[in-house]
């Protein structure tokens, strides 16, 4: 057999181990989890702010300067300025804007606490009150 011969046979293994060399880089392993759980949003909408009121008066004393509005995936808007929040598991941080370095509590769907420095669930509450 000639050398050409030997190539010819050859070739289609080469290209073919050629073409799946770029697909074995793909098949990385999962990243790590991120620490505090899984990176989430909540969903968007006014979300309103309140300490618990008293028995003599309103059910909740609104705090107007905490409310904010999720405008989109992880941003959200607070006295007129544009913020972005980070939420794992069920801690929400705000990271940039008005309310930076607010971490609140997620505790339903709909209701989030403030977290104290301490790590405790605060006794500021907020709740989304509509979708816009």
């Amino acid at each position: 057999m000639t050398r050409a011969h030997h190539l010819s046979h050859l070739l289609p293994a080469i290209a073919t181990a050629l073409l799946l060399a770029p697909v074995a880089g793909y098949a990385k392993p999962a990243p790590p989890p991120v620490p505090g759980g899984p990176i989430s949003t909540l969903p968007m909408g006014h979300y309103m702010c309140e300490l618990a009121g008293d028995a003599d008066g309103p059910v909740g004393k609104p705090v107007p300067d905490s409310e904010f509005r999720i405008v989109n995936a992880s941003s959200y808007k607070a006295g007129g300025i544009r913020g972005s929040y980070l939420m794992t598991g069920d801690l929400v941080t705000m990271t940039g804007g008005k309310l930076r370095g607010l971490k609140l509590h997620r505790v339903s769907g709909n209701f989030l606490r403030k977290v104290e420095p301490n790590g405790s669930d605060g006794e500021m509450r907020c709740f989304r009150n509509s979708r816009r």
